[in-house]
């Protein structure tokens, strides 16, 4: 399973666009955790789920995703009804509650992958206004068999790194 995960667009169409078609036809599912800035129907989000980040006001985006694979269970969120600035905790027991075991969201527009208690957090930071960092962000989880592989990109498509995990 591949999955492309970005987040914190705001307001940005091109990029959203040029990533969707760069890998529209090699990734199995393609998620926005929020803050498009879009509007619902918006054709730059046509090749995303897309979920409510706490700056979308144009429409009514769900404020989760939540995609039941073969062997995994992955649940996409903004992050900021869950408190991700302070703590993964809410969002590690929304997780356990859908059965979750990946977790993407944005909102801090920190990038970043960890797990916690067999749960898989993935934050793509942001490809508009990425924090602690300069590079402009977004991220591809591969998974193979029990290994999880979580690259980030630049969005002009350059790898920036990638880091594996064991996953139960």
């Amino acid at each position: 399973m591949k999955v492309l995960i970005v987040s914190d667009s705001h307001g940005l169409t091109k990029p959203l666009q040029e990533i969707a078609e760069r890998y529209r036809d090699s990734v199995d599912l393609m998620i926005h955790c929020g803050d498009s800035e879009l509007e619902v129907n918006a054709k730059e989000l046509s090749d995303y789920n897309v979920v409510r980040g706490n700056c979308d006001f144009r429409g009514e985006f769900p404020e989760e995703f939540i995609h039941r694979g073969n062997e995994y269970t992955i649940y996409a969120t903004h992050g900021h009804l869950h408190g991700i600035k302070q703590s993964l905790q809410k969002l590690y027991y929304r997780c356990k509650e859908v059965g979750a075991t990946i977790a993407c969201f944005g909102h801090s527009h920190v990038l970043g992958a960890e797990v916690i208690d067999d749960v898989l957090f993935i934050n793509p930071g942001s490809i508009l206004l990425p924090r602690m960092r300069k590079e402009k962000t977004y991220a591809i989880l591969e998974i193979i068999d029990k290994k999880a592989n979580v690259t980030f990109y630049n969005t002009d498509g350059t790898v920036l790194t990638t880091t594996s995990f064991e996953l139960s």
